[in-house]
């Protein structure tokens, strides 16, 4: 006898499988749709029928023939995706970027806005966002793209209902951004997420970066605040609600300066790249706290490369506790790489040498527990672009979009 749960398993099953073609299909392009079955292990009608649903829905397309093989030609596919895109927004304290990437992780829109995020209103921040978030949504539909998500990283403590709880450097409490964005974009069709921003670093990392595929990742986020994006065993580590990876607020000396969260000696306090620009340029706050971090770290910048005995100083202290907290996640989860990300990699040649004395000097193991220190590839944005491989990963795992109309 039928049972009512047996259509939707065997739905469910049907979505698993599209996604196991769709990511085969990513991952070894040109392919044909007998390498598929070969590969998988689904028969060759099942491939011929998930592949049509595919084409169909225009995430995959056929590439002719090619002969360079046994046996006769075979009809090759590749990843199409021509009618989406995903969107990723990294909200920082000086700046807006967003990033627009197709199905394939083709780049088709990266812009930069200038944003300030401290002392700002939550009302004004909503704005700003949906506002660049509608120009891409616009820049894309001009292009006949319609939007399968838009992921926005924040810095600081997001709930799973896309509520900032706290974002101490961008003094915000309890936003609640999703929701307020939702409504700002008229309720899209597509899904719109809030995530913290270096979870969506460590994505893009583990994604398009250099390491991608690495099992044991952390990209250390640097802008107004730092944060921790960790991916262990080939996931994302977010803890029981969400909040994992704040480790600039890990505490490294309680008789330090004053974090802006409230606490002294945190790991921002010592080494956040506000603290870095104060002591290395004196006269940067002359005219008001700094809110546009770009042109005083190319000061900052200028003068190691000058030799200058008070930039080398702090940066080495700053160095030295980057490489304790990264001590502390190597002691803790053995990551393989921790990366220095934001505008940590405009600094990086005079932070790694002291971080790395000190995550050897501190870490149990020896030789550091393998982990290895080194700069992001990505640089500032890399939350935005890891915003956007969100939603494409949410393809990837079968959340797939319906046919468009012929």
């Amino acid at each position: 006898m039928q049972t009512g749960a047996e259509p939707a398993d065997l739905a469910d099953v049907r979505i698993t499988n599209l996604a196991v073609v769709l990511r085969h299909v990513r991952a070894h392009a040109p392919c044909s749709r007998a390498d598929i079955a070969a590969a998988t292990g689904l028969n060759k009608a099942t491939v011929s029928s998930l592949v049509a649903d595919l084409i169909d829905r225009r995430l995959l397309r056929e590439t002719g023939l090619t002969e360079n093989r046994i046996g006769r030609p075979a009809t090759m596919l590749v990843l199409d995706g021509e009618p989406y895109a995903a969107i990723g927004i990294e909200v920082s304290a000086d700046q807006l970027s967003v990033v627009a990437v197709d199905l394939g992780g083709t780049e088709l829109l990266n812009w930069r806005r200038a944003f300030t995020g401290q002392g700002g209103t939550g009302t004004r921040a909503v704005s700003s966002i949906a506002a660049l978030a509608n120009r891409a949504i616009g820049r894309l539909a001009a292009q006949g793209r319609g939007v399968l998500g838009l992921t926005v990283g924040v810095p600081g403590l997001i709930d799973d209902a896309g509520t900032v709880r706290g974002a101490p450097s961008l003094g915000w409490r309890d936003l609640a951004l999703g929701a307020e964005l939702r409504r700002a974009l008229r309720d899209p069709a597509f899904e719109v997420v809030v995530e913290n921003d270096a979870n969506l670093a460590v994505l893009a990392e583990h994604r398009h970066g250099p390491y991608a595929g690495t099992a044991n990742l952390v990209h250390l986020a640097a802008g107004a605040g730092i944060g921790a994006g960790v991916v262990a065993d080939g996931r994302l580590l977010r803890g029981g609600r969400g909040f994992a990876g704040e480790i600039g607020h890990l505490c490294l000396d309680p008789g330090g300066p004053r974090c802006p969260c409230g606490r002294q000696g945190c790991l921002e306090a010592l080494a956040g790249i506000p603290a870095l620009v104060r002591r290395v340029l004196a006269d940067s706050t002359q005219d008001g706290p700094v809110t546009d971090f770009a042109p005083e770290l190319e000061r900052v910048r200028t003068r190691a490369r000058q030799g200058d005995r008070r930039a080398l100083e702090v940066l080495a202290e700053a160095g030295r506790h980057l490489g304790h907290a990264a001590a502390i996640l190597g002691n803790l989860v053995n990551p393989e790489v921790v990366l220095l990300g934001g505008y940590f990699v405009v600094l990086a040649p005079w932070l790694l040498p002291a971080a790395e004395a000190e995550l050897t000097a501190r870490t149990v193991a020896p030789d550091a527990g393998g982990t290895r220190l080194a700069a992001s590839a990505l640089g500032p944005g890399a939350a935005a672009v890891g915003g956007a491989a969100r939603a494409l990963a949410m393809v990837d795992a079968g959340r797939l979009p319906p046919a468009p109309p012929t």
